[in-house]
């Protein structure tokens, strides 16, 4: 048995794992995954002040294929400070070097843009996920005086960018896509140069890819322009966190934007974008969607790729009837929505 860690988590997370479990347990998968629970999180912080007990990632690394998260964030914890020491010390403690975030407009009622309907709208983000600014460097001088300084530092190795720019480029060759854009700030961000230097040197051992630079801005206008024109993007923390907001609009919203943190030699671990939501938390309205197509990139992942692709078309099928919650225009609710996915994975066997 492969055994995943099921972390709920706090907030809406602690509502729709519940959810995805459901589906999973109709699945072939589920006869070969070990479901193991844990109550990491925002109560568990406030009683123990431990996020992650010692010797955790060690033990997540060891000992299981996967990690399904929910969300983390509490308005209870003083600066989030167990929502740093859990997901941030699983991304960088794993070195999941990779943020995938897929963005697929599954149904033209739900697109943002005039005339463009799903064969339009349908690219991923590498977003580099253990460098940049969140690595918490810079420092604060003089802090809440007229003279407080504020500096930020941005770190970017070679290394880590080859790797994660290497990454975009192999999984668009593997998945028959045309084009991979590098998004960065070189003209402004002496930093960004080795991005740039970086993807033209990596560029060359893909021929057959087209490879594109963009300013992370005209990217940004690029993408509400034409988002045609975008299969892969490469591009850094920051900007890639900031990108594939842009990208949940496009696709209808962060209720259907999963994501996927990744490295081969690790374990990935898996979690919906949309975060733990406080103002929704508890009345049973959030929208399933981006766990069910989170637990569909797990499955893809861990080589249950017809149990995937079925998920996928279920949800597909709940969007078409409109048998969705209220962010979507529907009126069900989060068990509701789900039932209805559960219905549709029935009705296709």
């Amino acid at each position: 048995m492969r055994r995943v860690a099921v972390i709920p988590g706090d907030g809406v997370g602690q509502e729709v794992m519940p959810q995805a479990l459901r589906v999973l347990s109709r699945l072939d998968a589920s006869r070969e995954l070990r479901l193991d629970a844990f109550d990491f999180g925002a109560d568990r912080w406030l009683r123990t002040g431990v996020g992650l007990p010692e010797g955790q990632v060690e033990a997540f690394r060891r000992d299981y294929a996967a990690i399904l998260f929910g969300a983390v964030g509490d308005p209870r914890v003083p600066g989030q400070a167990h929502a740093r020491e859990i997901l941030l010390a699983l991304r960088f403690g794993l070195d999941l070097y990779v943020n995938f975030r897929p963005c697929r407009l599954r149904h033209e009622r739900l697109g943002l843009l005039k005339g463009r309907g799903p064969r339009d709208v349908d690219f991923v983000i590498f977003r580099e996920n253990t460098q940049g600014f969140y690595t918490g460097g810079g420092r604060v001088e003089r802090e809440g005086s007229a003279d407080e300084v504020a500096v930020a530092e941005e770190t970017h190795t070679r290394a880590g960018v080859e790797r994660l720019v290497r990454a975009g480029f192999e999984w668009a060759r593997a998945h028959g896509r045309r084009r991979v854009t590098l998004g960065d700030k070189s003209n402004a961000v002496p930093a960004h140069a080795l991005w740039l230097r970086t993807f033209r040197e990596v560029a060359r051992e893909y021929p057959e890819l087209e490879a594109k630079h963009l300013y992370v801005d005209a990217l940004a206008m690029e993408l509400v322009r034409r988002p045609e024109d975008f299969d892969v993007i490469v591009t850094t923390n920051l900007f890639g966190d900031i990108l594939s907001d842009l990208g949940a609009a496009l696709i209808g919203g962060p209720g259907l934007a999963p994501s996927a943190n990744l490295n081969p030699a690790s374990t990935p671990l898996f979690e919906p974008v949309h975060g733990s939501a406080p103002d929704l938390a508890g009345r049973g309205v959030v929208n399933p969607l981006a766990m069910l197509l989170t637990l569909a990139l797990m499955l893809e992942t861990l080589g249950y790729a017809e149990d995937a692709r079925r998920v996928e078309r279920a949800v597909d099928a709940a969007i078409a009837a409109g048998e969705v919650t209220v962010d979507l225009g529907g009126t069900l609710s989060t068990v509701q929505a789900t039932d209805a996915v559960l219905r549709h994975l029935d009705v296709e066997g």
